[in-house]
C-alpha cells in the first residue's frame, strides 16, 4: 500500500548549510591523508540555482575553490563557456582550466584554445564519448573502452597533462603567498603603522580572497597555527576595513556594477558634463538621502580627506562673503574653526589645519581654530552615562541616566539643566576669544554623536545641538558660522541612521559622505552643500567658482556602485535582522532612537569587568576603553589584551564562518581602546560568536 505523503513538507537547505556540509566533507578527507586531489563536482550550468535558489557560482562562492570549467562543444558552445568564464571571473574565481570535448563540426575547440591563450588559461579539448548504445551489454563495454584510451598511463597524455598543469597552478598559488610577506617588508610603505614594530614575516596578514564578513588568511608552514592544519583560514573582518564595509566583501551586486560602468564608461571627463550614475546619485543623496530638506548641490571627490578639504573651502568662502565687510586681506588667510578635541578630518593640509596639534598631524600643520573638550556618553560598569570635563562643568562630572534613549533624546534634554551648563560654557568661550580678535572663526566643524580616529569617542548629542545652536545664535554671531557635519565615518547607517542630522535634531549647511557609500569596493566622496553655501561661488567671474577637482572626479563605476549600495541599504533597513536588534533595544522601527546589532546585555556585562574602563555602542560600533595610566594613541593595552582572539578558536564545532572553520577576529585599536564594526547584514550568530569570544578572553584576563 503506497503512503500518502502530500502533508510532509520539505525544507530546502540554506546556502550556509549547503557550503558547510561540502567544506566540513573536504576537511574530514584532509585529515585522513597525507595528499591528493579532490574534486567538487557541481551540476548543470554555472547559473544553474542550488536548492536554496540561490545560483551556483553565487552559492559556491564563499568556498573559493580553484576551478576547473567544463566548456561546450555544441551550437552556441562558444558563448556559453566564455559566458560562464566571465560570470566566475567577475566573482573572483581563480579559472585554473578550461576542459570540453572535441567536436569536429563545430570545432569550438579551436576557436576557445586561441581565445583563452591571450587570456593565459588553459584550454584541453577531448575526444567525445562513444554514442550511446541500446543493448547494456555493449554499451558498458564500448564506455569502458572509451576511458580505457582517454585515462591511459601515458605521462604525456592529455589528461596527465591537465593534471599536471592544475598542480603546477596550485604550486605556483602557494609559492606566491608564501614569498609575499617578505616581498611586502621590502616594498610596501603602510599607512598608520610603525614598520620598526613590525619584527618578522609573521607579523604580516597575508589576505588570499575576502567574501561577507571574513577573509581567508594564508598561513604559511612555517607560521604556527596550533588550531589548524589548512594552509587557509577564515578570519573575521573587524574593523569592517577601516569603516568601509556595509554589506560584506565581493558582494556580486557591486562587482557587476563596477563591471557595468567600466564596460559602459571607463572614466569620462565631469565638468561641464554629466553622466547617468554621477547624476542618480547626486538626486538621491540630495532628495532622498541625507540632504533631503536642506542640501541643494552635491560635489563629488575622491575620498574623505579630500570631501572634508572640499567642505572647509565652501564654508569659508560662505562665511567670507556673508562678512565681508567685516574681513581685512590679512585674517581672511588666518580664519579658524570651532570644533571638538580628539576630531580627525582626513589627511590633507586643509583637513589637518582643521583639528588641534596631535600625533596625527605633520612637521606642516598649523591648527586654525578652537578645539572644545567634549562631554562623552559610555557604559560605566552598567551603568548610562555622560561623563563632562572639568572645564566645562564647575559641580558635577558624571550624569547617569536610565537608559541610553534618555541621552539621545535631544530636544527632551534641550531644557534641562545639563544644557544651560553646555550654553554658558560655549556662550563665555566663543566670546571670550571674540574678544581676543587673534583669530577670527569662520565655520563649526563636527564629526556627529561619533569621533572615530580619536579613539571612538562618543560624544554627548547635546552638546553637540548646543554648539551648533550657539553658532547660529545672531546675538552672539552677526554672520552666524557655516555647520560642516564630517558623516564620512557615521554616515549612511554605520551607526544605525541614513545621518546624524536627525538624532542631533539639526541640519547641516554642508556634510561629507565616503566608505560605506560605495559599499567598500572602492574610494568615492560627496560633499552636500545647501543653496546658500552654493551662492557663495556663483558669479560671472571664472574665478569665483570652485576651483577644485579631481581627475578622477565623479567617475562612473564609482557613482553606479555607490547607487547600487543605496538600492541595498533600503533593503536592509527593513530587513527582520535590523528589527530583531532594534527589538532588544526597545526601539521601534522608524523611530530616532538610538539601536546597535550587539547586544545590550553583552555591552553591559563588558562594562563591568576589572580591566575595562568603559564601553559603548550604536549600530555597528562596538568600543571597549581598557583602563591604561599611559592612555592615549600610543598605548598598547588593548592589543595586548586582545592579541589572542587573532588566531582561531581551538574548537571541534562548526563555526559561524562560511565553510563552518574556525576563525579570527582582525581588529584594530587606537591606543587603549579596541573596536570592533559589523557590516549592516552581519548574520546574528556571527556577532554572537565574536561576543562570545570576546567575553571568555576579557573575563579569564588579569587586569594590566
Amino acid at each position: 500500500m503506497a503512503s500518502d505523503n502530500s502533508d510532509i513538507k520539505l525544507t530546502a537547505p540554506s546556502d550556509a548549510t549547503f557550503v558547510n556540509a561540502i567544506a566540513e566533507y573536504i576537511r574530514r578527507c584532509a585529515r585522513t591523508r597525507q595528499s591528493g586531489h579532490m574534486y567538487v563536482e557541481t551540476a548543470g550550468g554555472v547559473h544553474s540555482p542550488t536548492l536554496s535558489g540561490t545560483t551556483q557560482v553565487d552559492s559556491y562562492r564563499p568556498l573559493f575553490l580553484p576551478t576547473v570549467l567544463i566548456g561546450d562543444s555544441k551550437l552556441g558552445g562558444i558563448s556559453s563557456t566564455i559566458s560562464s568564464y566571465e560570470s566566475l571571473l567577475l566573482r573572483g574565481y581563480i579559472v585554473d582550466a578550461i576542459l570540453l570535448f572535441r567536436d569536429q563540426y563545430y570545432r569550438n575547440h579551436e576557436y576557445l584554445s586561441s581565445y583563452f591563450a591571450e587570456r593565459r588559461v588553459h584550454v584541453t579539448s577531448l575526444e567525445p564519448p562513444p554514442p550511446r548504445l541500446d543493448n547494456a551489454t555493449e554499451d558498458v563495454a564500448s564506455t569502458e573502452a572509451y576511458y580505457a584510451k582517454t585515462i591511459t598511463r601515458n605521462p604525456n597524455s592529455e589528461i596527465f597533462r591537465v593534471l599536471r598543469h592544475l598542480d603546477e597552478c596550485h604550486s605556483s598559488r602557494i609559492e606566491e603567498l608564501d614569498s609575499m610577506p617578505r616581498r611586502t617588508l621590502d616594498t610596501i610603505w603602510w599607512p598608520f603603522v610603525q614598520h620598526g614594530l613590525v619584527q618578522s614575516e609573521q607579523d604580516v596578514t597575508i589576505i588570499d580572497s575576502a567574501c561577507a564578513d571574513f577573509f581567508s588568511v594564508y598561513n604559511s608552514p612555517s607560521k604556527p597555527s596550533p588550531s589548524s592544519s589548512s594552509l587557509l583560514s577564515p578570519q573575521l573582518d573587524g574593523s569592517a576595513s577601516w569603516w568601509t564595509q556595509a554589506v560584506g566583501h565581493a558582494h556580486s551586486s557591486l562587482g557587476l556594477a563596477a563591471a557595468n560602468a567600466a564596460g559602459r564608461y571607463g572614466h569620462v571627463i565631469f565638468p561641464q558634463a554629466t553622466h547617468l550614475p554621477a547624476l542618480k546619485l547626486a538626486e538621491r543623496l540630495l532628495h532622498d538621502g541625507p540632504g533631503r530638506g536642506w542640501a541643494s548641490r552635491a560635489f563629488f571627490s575622491d575620498n574623505g580627506s579630500t570631501g572634508m578639504e572640499v567642505a572647509l573651502k565652501m564654508a569659508i568662502r560662505s562665511f567670507s562673503v556673508t562678512a565681508m565687510n567685516e574681513l581685512t586681506p590679512c585674517n581672511k588667510k588666518t580664519l579658524g574653526i570651532v570644533g571638538l578635541k580628539g576630531s580627525y578630518h582626513g589627511d590633507t593640509i586643509g583637513a589637518m589645519d582643521a583639528t588641534e596639534e596631535g600625533v596625527y598631524t605633520c612637521e606642516w600643520h598649523q591648527s586654525k581654530g578652537f578645539w572644545f573638550e567634549p562631554p562623552t556618553v559610555s557604559v560605566k560598569r552598567g551603568n548610562f552615562t555622560v561623563s563632562v570635563p572639568f572645564a566645562t562643568a564647575s559641580s558635577m562630572s558624571t550624569y547617569k541616566f536610565d537608559d541610553l534613549h534618555a541621552i539621545y533624546d535631544v530636544k527632551k534634554r534641550l531644557s534641562s539643566p545639563l544644557a544651560d551648563t553646555y550654553r554658558s560654557h560655549v556662550k563665555n568661550v566663543l566670546q571670550a576669544l571674540n574678544r581676543q580678535g587673534e583669530q577670527k572663526l569662520a565655520a563649526l566643524v563636527l564629526e556627529p554623536i561619533v569621533m572615530g580616529a580619536g579613539g571612538m569617542i562618543f560624544v554627548d548629542p547635546l552638546f553637540q545641538r548646543i554648539m551648533v545652536d550657539t553658532v547660529r545664535d545672531r546675538s552672539l554671531f552677526s554672520n552666524p558660522l557655516p555647520v560642516i557635519f564630517d558623516e564620512v565615518f557615521v554616515g549612511l547607517y554605520r551607526l544605525g541612521f541614513k545621518s546624524l542630522g536627525p538624532v542631533l535634531g539639526v541640519n547641516p549647511d554642508i556634510s561629507v559622505y565616503a566608505k560605506i557609500l560605495t559599499g567598500g569596493v572602492l574610494p568615492l566622496a560627496v560633499t552636500l552643500a545647501s543653496e546658500r553655501v552654493f551662492q557663495a561661488f556663483n558669479s560671472q567671474s571664472k574665478v569665483d567658482a570652485l576651483l577644485h577637482g579631481h581627475s578622477y572626479t565623479a567617475h562612473a563605476v564609482g557613482c553606479q556602485v555607490a547607487n547600487t549600495t543605496l538600492d541595498l541599504l533600503e533593503q536592509l533597513s527593513h530587513d527582520e535582522s535590523w528589527s530583531a536588534a532594534r527589538e532588544k533595544w526597545i526601539c521601534e522601527p522608524g523611530s530616532q532612537k538610538i539601536w546597535s546589532f550587539w547586544d545590550p546585555n553583552f555591552v553591559h556585562s563588558i562594562s563591568g569587568l576589572d580591566m575595562v574602563d568603559e564601553t559603548m555602542t550604536l549600530g555597528t560600533v562596538l568600543a571597549i576603553k581598557f583602563k591604561d595610566n599611559s592612555a592615549g594613541y600610543a598605548s598598547h593595552s588593548a592589543q595586548a589584551l586582545l592579541r589572542s582572539i587573532k588566531n582561531p578558536a581551538c574548537d571541534d564545532s562548526l563555526s559561524s564562518a562560511p565553510g563552518g572553520a574556525p576563525f579570527g577576529i582582525h581588529y584594530r585599536t587606537l591606543g587603549n581602546v579596541a573596536y570592533f564594526m559589523t557590516s549592516l547584514n552581519t548574520p546574528r550568530d556571527v556577532i554572537e560568536e565574536v561576543e562570545n569570544r570576546l567575553w571568555r578572553v576579557l573575563s579569564t584576563t588579569r587586569a594590566m
